[in-house]
């Protein structure tokens, strides 16, 4: 018998399995997507566990920052453990899980929480942002989706959908790479009515056909989109080139000396002077013609009066 044994266990093959429901879907089998004209998919994980699914949807990513960046959506519903119980508790987000998701998807990058209140189609959401060494823009978003309590007898709203954001971009800003947050869909949905996470649908604009509410083609002046939704194809930042050249100082104008004023009066050259110019002496081109003297004070000449006049004798020659 013992023998048999050995025999046996010697001609038996192992054979490896999965034990974990861990497989590669496509890209058009993702439970959520990004917006149109953000990051594209590049391949879908998903992991099962008895009712709980999750998906991490990698997107296109341009960054020197390490890892990649992703849409995580996670499925969570009733277990077999707990039928009929009434709704999940409302789990809140801790901070120091939070904490250690962010430093585990964004290494090395300082992100700053954001005080300020956000909400987008599914309602409010949690981000922190920052920049890396190389300028690099990061992300990281998380969101919470539950339609809240309801009655036990009820039998409804007992499905959640927890979302995690990861992005970084070498060229988008913070407000681009938020705008994927509020522009991503859930496809997925729960089949069983009782574990929708979405609550009832909404139903019509209270404006709408009421007189007095002005409702226009194009937008309204009550809902406005915030920011563009998608990031891609945007051109990325071009820093301006500053090229530094030597200041040149203009020239400056000479200026023309003055000639100093003419003091007294124009007085006529006595008789018998010349009015010729005098030379140096020098013959042809390069005799300089002296000019007349400057009339001062001290080299006027003023001519002595006739006294041989007829019309008489005048006071200054007596």
């Amino acid at each position: 018998m013992i023998l048999a044994c050995l025999g046996v266990g010697c001609s038996t093959t192992g054979q490896v399995r999965q034990s974990i429901g861990v497989e590669t879907v496509a890209a058009d089998k993702a439970l959520a997507f990004p917006p149109p004209g953000g990051p594209a998919i590049i391949n879908v994980v998903e992991r099962r566990h008895a009712k709980d699914v999750e998906q991490t949807i990698s997107l296109f990513t341009s960054s020197s920052v390490p890892g990649q960046n992703f849409l995580k959506v996670q499925f969570l519903g009733i277990t077999g453990s707990n039928p009929g119980l009434g709704s999940r508790p409302f789990d809140t987000v801790s901070e120091r899980a939070i904490a250690r998701e962010m430093a585990a998807a964004i290494p090395g990058v300082r992100l700053a929480r954001s005080a300020i209140f956000v909400q987008n189609g599914y309602g409010p959401f949690g981000y922190a942002s920052g920049q890396s060494r190389a300028g690099d823009t990061c992300l990281y978003a998380w969101q919470q989706v539950k339609a809240g309590l309801a009655p036990s007898q009820e039998q409804r709203n007992f499905g959640m959908v927890q979302v995690r954001i990861r992005l970084c971009d070498a060229h988008a800003t913070e407000r681009q790479l938020l705008s994927t947050v509020y522009g991503y869909t859930i496809a997925g949905h729960f089949t069983g009515a009782a574990l929708s996470p979405f609550g009832e649908p909404r139903g019509a604009d209270a404006v709408l056909g009421k007189p007095g509410q002005l409702v226009y083609p194009d937008t309204t002046a009550y809902r406005t989109p915030p920011i563009s939704v998608g990031y891609q194809n945007s051109p990325p930042a071009v820093r301006p080139v500053v090229i530094h050249r030597p200041a040149v100082s203009q020239p400056k104008p000479q200026i023309q000396p003055t000639l100093p004023p003419m003091i007294g009066p124009r007085v006529p050259l006595p008789l018998g002077q010349s009015k010729e110019p005098q030379t140096n002496g020098a013959s042809g081109p390069s005799s300089m013609v002296q000019p007349p003297p400057t009339n001062t004070a001290s080299n006027i000449i003023v001519p002595l009066p006739d006294c041989n006049a007829e019309a008489g004798i005048s006071q200054a020659c007596r």
